[in-house]
């Protein structure tokens, strides 16, 4: 892709990926915050694996390429020395993100009120303050909902997920979605079929493996199983960067915002939804597809 749209926010540049050689079989990972990115690597390595104990190791294995507070030279160094298949992360919509006609790129999308309350206890989980002002802890006059609404796609808005920011991503990805090599996944999908999205990402990714063996890696997925060892899950798990790796896996539910904003709350966040999207957009947006139907 040429003309890429610039992303540049305290925490993401989209620059750094121009010190990556993309491989035709690179794995890319492009999801907003909070809608499923590290499940969805999970799944890849258990696949490309066939191993439901191998030590995902995240942050080192499958980096976050737009992180700006990690030094890009040795994370492109990191990523070229390896000799297998890579999978790499990205919060930077795609029309932000290197394209390659043969690397495949996996979309991730959650209900965007989910996503929001997710990323509400993800800021108070993390030794960072730049985002206090959006997400105050003391949020008596629902300040953090306002600016969700009224952010911007770009810029230090872009870094704190309003819902500008989440649109952007689901349009850019629609636009490439017909492509053999672009998939857009859900989250609630993935809540409510896991053994489909195993299977449907093992044709995806040509990473086939026994019944018996994808029962066992379904089984290592499970939002229980990666609580329970938030250590070995989490990113950077056991190293003291969360305050608590337990609870960046916090509760996995849907609909968690239900009974947390009020009507003009809602009202509000209705009518932008309904202003940018078409109604089966906003369906699958929120919703994720019917059981065995793709977007």
């Amino acid at each position: 892709m040429t003309n890429r749209k610039l992303y540049l926010g305290p925490f993401t540049d989209n620059r750094r990926w121009d010190m990556v050689s993309i491989r035709p079989d690179d794995i890319i990972v492009v999801t907003p915050p909070k809608c499923g990115t590290t499940w969805m690597q999970t799944i890849v390595a258990l696949l490309l694996s066939g191993d439901p104990e191998v030590e995902t190791d995240l942050t080192m294995k499958m980096p976050w390429v737009d992180f700006r507070l990690r030094e890009m030279s040795e994370v492109a160094e990191r990523l070229e020395a390896m000799p297998h298949r890579r999978c790499l992360k990205s919060h930077t919509p795609l029309d932000g993100v290197p394209f390659d006609d043969h690397a495949q790129y996996i979309c991730v999308f959650r209900h965007p009120l989910d996503a929001h309350f997710s990323n509400r206890n993800h800021i108070r989980n993390i030794p960072i303050t730049w985002f206090d002002h959006w997400y105050p802890e003391d949020d008596t006059s629902g300040t953090a909902f306002r600016r969700f609404l009224d952010g911007g796609a770009e810029g230090f808005d872009g870094d704190a997920m309003p819902l500008a920011h989440i649109l952007r991503h689901y349009n850019a990805a629609k636009a490439l979605a017909q492509r053999p090599n672009v998939s857009l996944f859900h989250y609630a999908d993935m809540k409510r079929d896991l053994a489909g999205i195993f299977a449907r990402l093992s044709a995806v990714l040509g990473a086939s493996h026994s019944e018996a063996v994808m029962d066992r890696l379904v089984q290592a997925a499970t939002f229980d199983n990666m609580k329970r060892h938030a250590d070995r899950y989490a990113p950077a798990g056991g190293k003291g960067f969360f305050r608590s790796d337990d609870n960046f896996f916090n509760s996995g539910t849907n609909g968690q915002w239900q009974g947390q904003l009020n009507n003009e709350e809602l009202a509000a966040y209705d009518a932008i939804m309904d202003a940018e999207l078409a109604p089966e957009d906003r369906d699958w947006l929120e919703n994720g597809s019917p059981p065995e139907v793709d977007i």
